[in-house]
C-alpha cells in the first residue's frame, strides 16, 4: 500500500465531507454502559512524540472544547486487533496465556522498528497522525501473526472488519456537533504536514481494551520485547 497517497486520499474525502457539515458523532464515548472490549496487541509512541501531539491538540482544544482528545497515556498505534472490540466480551472467555505464547513465538525473530509520525488526516468521526513505518518489520510481524491465528482454533477477529496496514494513531474523535467547524478544520489544516518526530518500537503490548484504548479500562496481559 502507498501509505502517502492513502492517508491523502482520506484528508480530501473528509474535508470535502466537512465543507458540507458531514461529521460522525461518536455517543457512546461517554456511555458508561458501553461493554464493548477486546483483545490488540499495540505499540506505542515515543515521550517526543506524544509531546508534539499533545501540542497540537493544546491548540486545537479552545476551538472544540467538547470533542475528545486522547490523553497522552492512550495515544497507541495499533499493530493487530486480535478480538476486535464486542459487546459483552469477558476475558473469562478466552485463555490469555495461549494467546502470549503465539505471539512470542512470531515476534521473538523480530528486531524494533521504526516510525514515522508527519502529518494528520482524517476521517468523518476522527482525526489521525499519519505514521510511516521506516521498513517492513511491521508488515511481517502482522503477517505472520495473521498466518498463526487463522490456523489456529482460537477465537480473533483478525481483518473480519479491515485488514491493517497503516500505522497512525487516533488522536481527536467527534462526539458532539461541532461549534465552530470552519475554524476547526481550519486548525487541523495548519497540522497537515506537521512533524511529530521518528521513533523505534522497541516493545509491544497485548492489552485487554475498550474501544477507545482508555488507560482505565486497559490491562496489561503481557509486554514482548522486540529484539531479545
Amino acid at each position: 500500500m502507498n501509505l502517502e497517497a492513502h492517508y491523502q486520499q482520506m484528508w480530501l474525502a473528509a474535508n470535502e465531507g466537512f465543507a458540507n457539515g458531514h461529521f460522525e458523532y461518536d455517543y457512546l464515548i461517554d456511555s458508561p454502559s458501553d461493554s464493548r472490549r477486546g483483545i490488540t496487541l499495540i505499540g506505542r509512541p515515543s515521550e517526543e512524540s506524544k509531546k508534539a501531539i499533545g501540542k497540537m491538540l493544546q491548540n486545537l482544544l479552545p476551538l472544540e472544547p467538547q470533542q475528545y482528545y486522547y490523553p497522552s497515556t492512550d495515544i497507541h498505534l495499533t499493530v493487530l486487533s486480535i478480538i476486535s472490540c464486542y459487546e459483552g466480551f469477558l476475558l473469562s472467555a478466552i485463555h490469555p496465556q495461549e494467546y502470549i505464547d503465539r505471539i512470542r513465538e512470531v515476534i521473538k525473530k523480530y528486531a524494533g522498528f521504526r516510525v514515522r509520525f508527519s502529518g494528520i488526516t482524517a476521517s468523518s468521526s476522527c482525526v489521525l497522525v499519519q505514521g510511516f513505518p521506516m521498513d517492513e518489520t511491521l508488515a511481517a510481524i502482522r503477517n505472520d501473526l495473521r498466518t498463526t491465528f487463522k490456523t489456529s482454533s482460537l477465537q480473533h477477529s483478525i481483518d473480519k472488519r479491515y485488514s491493517i496496514q497503516t500505522a497512525h494513531s487516533t488522536v481527536i474523535r467527534f462526539r458532539v456537533p461541532l461549534v465552530q467547524p470552519v475554524a476547526f478544520v481550519e486548525g487541523l489544516q495548519a497540522f497537515y504536514a506537521h512533524d511529530f518526530g521518528t521513533f523505534e518500537v522497541n516493545m509491544l503490548e497485548l492489552v485487554y481494551n475498550d474501544w477507545y484504548q482508555r488507560s482505565e479500562n486497559t490491562l496489561l496481559l503481557e509486554s514482548f520485547y522486540l529484539g531479545n
